[in-house]
C-alpha cells in the first residue's frame, strides 16, 4: 500500500469511498438520515482545506485523510478494504508528517473507528455534544480523542 497526496484525478473514487463509509459511520451512530454524499459534504466542511491524503493498492485508492497540524478531520476506508491495515497506514501518514499532537472525533456508536484510533496511540479525552458539521439539522454525541504524536 502506498499513502500518497490527493491529485484531481482521485475525486470520483474519494466520492465513492466517503458515501459508502460514511453510510456505515453513521448507521452505527444511529444517524443515517443525517447522510449527505461528498460532493455536497466536501465544500460545505471545508475538504480541500486540509492536507489531502490518499492510500492506494494494487487496484487503485481505497481510503483517504485530511488533516491539519493538529486534527485528523476526516478518515474513510472503501468498505471492501475494511480491517486491512489501510485506516492505521492513513493515521501513521497524517501522524509521520505533522510530529505534533493531533486530535480526532468518532461518533458515538462507531466502535470500530474508535477501536482503531486507540491501537494507533490515541486517547479519550472527553465526550461532547452538538450539532453535526456542515449538516446541523442533526444533534451528534462524539467521543474526542488526542495523539500525543511520538513520530
Amino acid at each position: 500500500m502506498r499513502i500518497r497526496p490527493y491529485e484531481p484525478r482521485d475525486w470520483i473514487r474519494l466520492c465513492e469511498i466517503h458515501d459508502a463509509a460514511r453510510r456505515d459511520e453513521l448507521a452505527a451512530a444511529g444517524l443515517e438520515a443525517a447522510f449527505l454524499p461528498l460532493d455536497q459534504a466536501a465544500q460545505s466542511e471545508g475538504l480541500f482545506e486540509y492536507t489531502l491524503v490518499v492510500a492506494e493498492a494494487v487496484g487503485g485508492v481505497v481510503g483517504f485523510a485530511a488533516f491539519t497540524e493538529d486534527e485528523l478531520a476526516w478518515l474513510y476506508v472503501d468498505p471492501g478494504a475494511y480491517r486491512r491495515g489501510v485506516g492505521t497506514s492513513l493515521i501513521s501518514a497524517a501522524l509521520a508528517q505533522t510530529k505534533a499532537p493531533m486530535s480526532a472525533e468518532v461518533l458515538h456508536g462507531n466502535v470500530a473507528a474508535l477501536t482503531l484510533y486507540r491501537k494507533a496511540g490515541f486517547i479519550v479525552v472527553r465526550n461532547e455534544h452538538g450539532r453535526m458539521p456542515g449538516n446541523e439539522a442533526f444533534r451528534v454525541s462524539v467521543t474526542v480523542l488526542r495523539h500525543p504524536s511520538e513520530a
